[in-house]
């Protein structure tokens, strides 16, 4: 890993800040330093599963990125007005409130010349199928942490198609509690292991 990502695992939130800075300034793209935190924060829920890391440990993780989000924000949307004007709606679905990963994606989007449409957390269907009508996406993106929250995932899926709007967009799932056979079973066209990979999927379609 590199330094920025074991800062990262170190929940060193002034060494972390420092390398984003860095990193800026020597002018690394936005993409490239999520990347280099996503591999951080890989590998800190890797200690946690195997019992080396703990709770308290992934909150201030969590914590370090919104400041590293809101570091490289300002930079993304610049960069983004450039670029392609291709199209993602992004939310957490229903019942759940978690947002980092979704800011992260929301980020990366941006900063790749997306435009995006953040919805927030706790999405319900009805308001992902309202948005998809009014802002045309070309990529929805579903969201979320709590394995309690799967259902909303076939529920927000089931209602974009009810609506007739399932073929004018690809669909995509990420999170914690979030996987391939999740994304299969309800009808997603990809599911992102990281936002990264998810972003190297929109760029092929």
């Amino acid at each position: 890993m590199t330094d920025l990502a074991d800062a990262l695992v170190d929940c060193d939130e002034e060494t972390v800040l420092d390398l984003v800075r860095q990193r800026v300034d020597s002018g690394s793209a936005v993409p490239d330093i999520i990347a280099e935190c996503n591999d951080g924060m890989s590998e800190l829920g890797n200690r946690f599963e195997e019992g080396d890391a703990f709770i308290p440990d992934l909150m201030f993780a969590g914590m370090i990125m919104k400041k590293v989000t809101d570091e490289l924000t300002p930079l993304v949307r610049q960069s983004g007005e450039a670029g392609s004007r291709k199209k993602l709606l992004i939310g957490t679905v229903k019942n759940d409130i978690h947002d980092i990963g979704k800011n992260l994606t929301a980020m990366i989007f941006q900063g790749s010349g997306f435009e995006v449409i953040d919805l927030g957390t706790d999405v319900p269907a009805e308001k992902f199928v309202a948005a998809i009508e009014e802002h045309h996406p070309d990529i929805v993106g579903l969201s979320l942490l709590l394995t309690t929250s799967r259902p909303s995932v076939r529920s927000t899926v089931e209602a974009i198609t009810k609506a007739g709007f399932r073929d004018s967009v690809k669909i995509c799932l990420g999170g914690a509690a979030a996987d391939a056979v999740l994304a299969q079973e309800t009808g997603c066209d990809f599911y992102g292991a990281g936002a990264i990979d998810t972003l190297k999927w929109a760029k092929t379609l």
